[in-house]
């Protein structure tokens, strides 16, 4: 908007280096402690690697989550555009203070999880996937995000919401979550409902709950198992 001056100035014109503004534009952040990779034990024997993916890595998985934009069922191209948009939103350092997890098993990409940190109190979910059926690695990795949230980071509460039916069955009818008034508390995914989970509540049901649900042996990764993961191998064909 074009406006007059109230004073004389030396220069009408002012420019800047770009790298001036992209602190403005990608804003502050909190420097989150590292999620330390688990390991879960699943049905058929195999072991479920979960790690932090590295930034590095996004470009390489960009093409594959592009396939889910043709699957029309279940809601696999809105989560799909999504899941691509947070990707390059942090790739780009246009997304704040996220976290990205990606399950392997034996260096292949088996699922993905995403969330971020709205403040020191609430995280956001966004995004849990499984490439693989019939293991149950959506809901490990859904359950890495949320203990990571709460006893990693220390969240006071985690906000989801849900674009398929069979995404809220399982977490928002399963956990019995509760929402916030809607339209008063929207999720940023769409101005959705927000399903919300406190720590006590977490700590209390939540993990219990998902513990059983998934019937698997989580904890620290093994060294053979870390060693069987070293290179990331992505699908070429999509399994949804």
């Amino acid at each position: 908007m074009w406006k007059e001056i109230p004073e004389k100035v030396s220069q009408e014109k002012i420019t800047f280096d770009v790298r001036e503004l992209e602190p403005l534009l990608s804003g502050p952040s909190l420097k989150l402690p590292p999620y330390e990779p688990e390991m879960a034990k699943l049905k058929d024997g195999s072991y479920l690697y979960i790690r932090p993916l590295e930034k590095d890595e996004v470009p390489k998985l960009l093409p594959f989550i592009k396939k889910l934009l043709d699957v029309d069922h279940d809601f696999y191209d809105i989560v799909g555009v999504r899941v691509y948009g947070e990707l390059l939103g942090w790739y780009r350092n246009r997304l704040k203070d996220p976290y990205f997890m990606i399950g392997t098993i034996n260096g292949k990409l088996a699922g993905f999880a995403n969330a971020r940190v709205m403040n020191n109190d609430i995280h956001i979910s966004l995004h849990s996937m499984a490439y693989v059926r019939g293991l149950r690695v959506g809901a490990i990795m859904y359950y890495a995000k949320a203990k990571y949230a709460f006893e990693k980071l220390g969240a006071k509460e985690w906000w989801a919401t849900y674009e398929s039916y069979n995404g809220f069955k399982r977490w928002g009818l399963g956990m019995a979550q509760p929402s916030y008034p809607w339209p008063d508390v929207q999720h940023e995914l769409g101005g959705a409902r927000v399903f919300y989970i406190t720590r006590d509540y977490w700590n209390s049901t939540i993990k219990n709950y998902l513990v059983e649900l998934l019937g698997a042996d989580f904890k620290k990764a093994s060294k053979a198992v870390i060693k069987k993961n070293e290179n990331l191998t992505v699908p070429k064909k999509i399994l949804v």
